[in-house]
């Protein structure tokens, strides 16, 4: 008898280990943005181009993932984006303000002397962005921050 409840015993306790990691393994699920279509290289990232998915955390590993849909929207994927799987961080950026091979205002201030030219972006760049641009009367390479309006402002150095 006393054995018969010790075996009892033991299971109803292997019964509520079992449980208590299973609720541990669901509370450490996450909810991260998914692509709900395939998402091209270029393309900028829309409401109804997102979806959410749950992914249980030791499946994720180390990578870093975009963790909400703010992050997201607006923005351009850099790399094709595969449906249901998690978005790295660095698989989105701000959509450019300059396109490589652009024709751009090249504007270069100095003492409250401005001189414009104009010249070729050898890069794609968001406003901000520091960026190498060719002028088109010199052939002379300069680099240059991208300004909202899309000119090309000449830094020193």
């Amino acid at each position: 008898m006393l054995n018969r409840l010790g075996l009892i015993a033991r299971g109803l306790a292997a019964a509520l280990l079992v449980l208590a990691f299973a609720r541990v393994a669901m509370g450490e699920e996450r909810r991260l943005p998914v692509p709900a279509v395939t998402i091209r290289s270029g393309e900028l990232i829309k409401e109804q181009m997102i979806a959410e998915r749950a992914f249980a955390a030791n499946l994720l590993g180390v990578a870093l993932f975009v963790e909400g849909r703010s992050a997201l929207l607006g923005r351009m994927a850099r790399r094709t984006l595969l449906p249901g799987q998690p978005i790295p961080t660095n698989a989105v950026e701000d959509p450019w303000t300059v396109a490589r091979g652009a024709v751009v205002k090249i504007i270069v201030e100095d003492n409250g002397l401005s001189i414009v030219a104009y010249g070729s972006a050898l890069q794609s760049g968001a406003a901000g962005a520091l960026i190498p641009v060719r002028n088109a009367d010199t052939g002379v390479i300069v680099k240059g921050v991208v300004q909202p309006d899309g000119a090309i402002k000449v830094v020193d150095g």
